[in-house]
């Protein structure tokens, strides 16, 4: 698995609290010394909105379809993914979950060495990508990019940096909220705190 920040709004601490300062019309309490001392008090009062003026986007590489699958479940999130469709996966690699012990890896590998013949059979019987991934497992890797608001990444990241969060999706999250705590300490330092990447 391979996470990369692509994309993140310029001062986005400054961007975020500007925004929630016009709204009280206290813009002029705003200095470099105190910046980003009111958002811990935004999100302690929930008044989260202000958030959203801030993206962040991210490629991801190497996650499996299982994960991905969940992780588009967010609405709220802008998703580029690999297509299946368009893309032939003749050649695809696949995520081995670490509950398969080392003693049945080669086992698995051949199930999906198996899968990859099937893939082959069908191709070469005149099926389309779009027909003949039907075979293929969750297991086969992909690439996506996405990107969110901070607002929408504080909610991802709530749900599943969680302890019982599926492992993978939990990972890829871990690693985006670490990306992100060291561009905007002040927005996700408690989520830092309650699920940091030290604990992954």
């Amino acid at each position: 698995m391979k996470v990369e920040l692509l994309a993140v709004t310029p001062e986005p601490e400054r961007i975020i609290e500007l925004a929630a300062r016009t709204c009280y019309q206290s813009g002029d309490r705003m200095t470099p010394e105190t910046l980003g001392e009111l958002l811990p008090k935004l999100i302690a009062m929930g008044h989260e909105s202000p958030f959203e003026h801030a993206y962040a986007t991210f490629r991801l590489t190497g996650v499996s379809r299982a994960m991905t699958h969940q992780l588009v479940r967010h609405r709220l999130m802008a998703v580029s993914q690999k297509s299946q469709r368009y893309v032939s996966e003749a050649s695809f690699d696949w995520v081995v979950p670490p509950s398969v012990t080392p003693g049945r890896k080669a086992e698995f590998d051949a199930d999906m060495e198996a899968i990859r013949a099937l893939y082959a059979k069908w191709k070469a019987a005149g099926l389309k990508n779009e027909d003949a991934r039907f075979v293929l497992p969750n297991a086969c890797t992909t690439e996506l990019i996405v990107s969110a608001n901070f607002r929408e990444w504080r909610h991802v990241f709530r749900v599943r940096c969680h302890p019982r969060a599926q492992w993978e999706i939990r990972q890829a999250c871990l690693a985006m909220l670490g990306e992100l705590g060291r561009h905007a300490p002040h927005v996700f330092a408690d989520l830092m705190k309650e699920c940091g990447p030290q604990k992954a």
